[in-house]
This record gives structure tokens, sequence and C-alpha cells, in this order.
């Protein structure tokens, strides 16, 4: 991928906003204009019209998506912990472009609801091929979900008042060491 001008990206970031605080019909052009701070033209020299704005923040995503999986994979605690204890960092450009992706599948896109489903069997098959399970590795790729769910809701998820986000996902990291132990357990005997 090229590298984006500065108005492609702020376009793109004022697309993003806009599907996640309006939604997909509060993503008008006239919107994300404003935004951005560019001209209609400037709008329309980078992206021909919403579907094309759509495009490219999949292709966002896509890019995003594709480093973390290398990153996943590449990780020394392996994929399976690498996705739990990366479940937490909401707020991250990947996850910005996951929910503005997501608010487009809600309306129907097909390009992001392949995406995402394709991201998600990505994050699925490393686990698989690091556990051998297929039933430890949905359960793994299901605990990073909820956290991350849960990570995003205000109020979050039930914690003490005196325990970290940071010692609650060490806790579940050993739920996910037991897992993988379970695993290869199982592959043995």
């Amino acid at each position: 991928m090229t590298s984006p001008t500065p108005a492609r990206e702020r376009i793109l970031a004022a697309y993003e906003d806009l599907l996640i605080n309006e939604g997909p019909r509060g993503a008008t052009l006239d919107a994300v204009t404003a935004l951005a701070e560019v001209s209609k033209g400037g709008l329309l020299y980078h992206f021909k019209n919403k579907e094309a704005l759509a495009a490219g923040l999949i292709a966002k995503l896509r890019e995003l998506a594709d480093l973390d999986l290398q990153k996943m994979a590449a990780d020394a605690d392996g994929p399976s912990r690498y996705l739990v204890r990366e479940s937490v960092y909401v707020g991250s450009e990947l996850d910005r472009a996951l929910i503005g992706v997501v608010r487009l599948a809600q309306a129907n896109d097909p390009a992001a609801s392949d995406l995402l489903r394709s991201i998600h069997r990505s994050w699925y098959d490393l686990v698989h091929q690091e556990v051998g399970d297929p039933v430890i590795a949905r359960a793994i790729v299901l605990l990073g979900d909820g956290l991350y769910y849960n990570e995003g809701l205000p109020g979050g998820w039930p914690q003490d008042k005196d325990r970290s986000s940071e010692a609650s996902v060490q806790q579940l990291l050993q739920v996910v060491d037991l897992l993988k132990a379970q695993a290869a357990a199982a592959a043995k005997g």
C-alpha cells in the first residue's frame, strides 16, 4: 500500500469516527468533510463516494489485522497468550478500525462481514495450530473475545476495586496455560 496523504488519513479517520459514534447513517459525505476539515472536492479526490470510503476503511483494517496476525504468530509466548493479552487494548488503531468495520457489517456490508469472518478465523487458526485441539482453541478465542467485549463496555467486567486490569489479565493467562496443558495432555494420551 502506498503512503496515504495526510488529507486521505484525516478523511478515513473522520469516517471511522463517525461510524463508531453515529453509525453508517450518520457517516454522510457532508459529515465526513466537516469532521476531516476538507472540502467536498478534496474528499471526492480521494474517495469518489461513500462506498469507496467503506472500501478504504476495510482495506485499512485488513492491513492492520495482517500486521497484528504476524505479531501474534511470532509472539514468544505463543498465539493463545498473545490473543488474550492483547484483547484489553481498546482505543488502538486496530480497535478503532475494527469497530468501524463492525458498524459497516451491521449495516449489511458484505465485504465488511467477509473481512471480519476472515480475521476471526485467522485468530482461531493460529490458536488451533498452537494447541491442536479445536474445542480448546475455540475456548481460548472466546476468552479473548469476552475480554475485549467487556473491556470496551462502560464499567467493564466485574473487578475488585483494588485489582488492576493487568492483574486480571494475568489470571486469565493462567487459564490459557491450563487449557494449553490440557490440550497437550490429551494429545499424548
